[in-house]
């Protein structure tokens, strides 16, 4: 069984995952996905314990195999711990990061600014991924880092929104997004981590509101029959 057949199935579904291609909660169908990318049962359930591992699917005894949920407990916690996380690694990376990982970062920047720009919000929303990733390997903590990868599934999966502008306040906050992006590189490169936190929470502040449409969707219609019609209808 060639190994490169099986990275790409382990890529392939992480993406479909992080961009909602398979969505939360949905059962995997392991046959399906045994033909699809040819391979036996042995290295799909492999690939399967290993997304499970870091997050994006969960497994239970004599259960199916689903997407990593994204109901409201879970909402509820990611709302509740992801400006601890993401203020703690930005500290940690400004006074830990080393020269030679600031290209990588910028490099990151430069291609989440062209996906906007180009208005593809998934790949926008795969580089805000790799953004934060890169800041989260640069703080580190590796027990931050662990938490840091599972909270960024969730926040990829509903960051598809953000950057899928609806208004000319939605495209302006995507502009600001960019914009923290960039003070963000500056303050972790001049090793300020208490600028690096100030920043990291306005733009966690930024795309919160939006973020939470998710749990909150906008209400149904009203029905706009009248009482009257009501009262005679089947």
């Amino acid at each position: 069984m060639p190994t490169d057949r099986k990275t790409q199935c382990l890529d392939d579904v992480r993406m479909r995952i992080l961009t909602q291609s398979i969505a939360p909660g949905s059962e995997l169908d392991e046959a399906a996905l045994c033909e699809e990318y040819g391979l036996s049962r042995t290295p799909m359930r492999e690939i399967f314990q290993r997304l499970a591992g870091e997050g994006y699917l969960t497994q239970e005894q004599n259960r199916a195999t689903r997407v990593a949920s994204m109901d409201l407990g879970v909402m509820r916690m990611f709302f509740q711990t992801a400006p601890l996380i993401y203020a703690n690694i930005a500290r940690l990376a400004a006074e830990n990061r080393r020269g030679d990982e600031l290209p990588t970062l910028k490099d990151i920047q430069s291609r989440f600014r062209k996906a906007n720009e180009d208005g593809n919000a998934g790949e926008a929303a795969l580089l805000n991924h790799r953004f934060h990733e890169q800041i989260g390997r640069m703080s580190h903590n590796p027990y931050l880092m662990t938490s840091l990868s599972r909270m960024l599934i969730d926040h990829t999966r509903l960051s598809q929104t953000f950057y899928r502008p609806a208004s000319d306040e939605d495209a302006t906050r995507v502009k600001q997004a960019i914009e923290q992006h960039d003070a963000m590189i500056v303050a972790i490169e001049k090793q300020e981590p208490a600028l690096a936190v100030e920043l990291t929470i306005d733009h966690w502040n930024l795309s919160r509101d939006r973020l939470e449409r998710f749990v909150q969707p906008d209400p149904l219609p009203l029905d706009v029959l009248s009482m009257k019609d009501r009262k005679h209808a089947v």
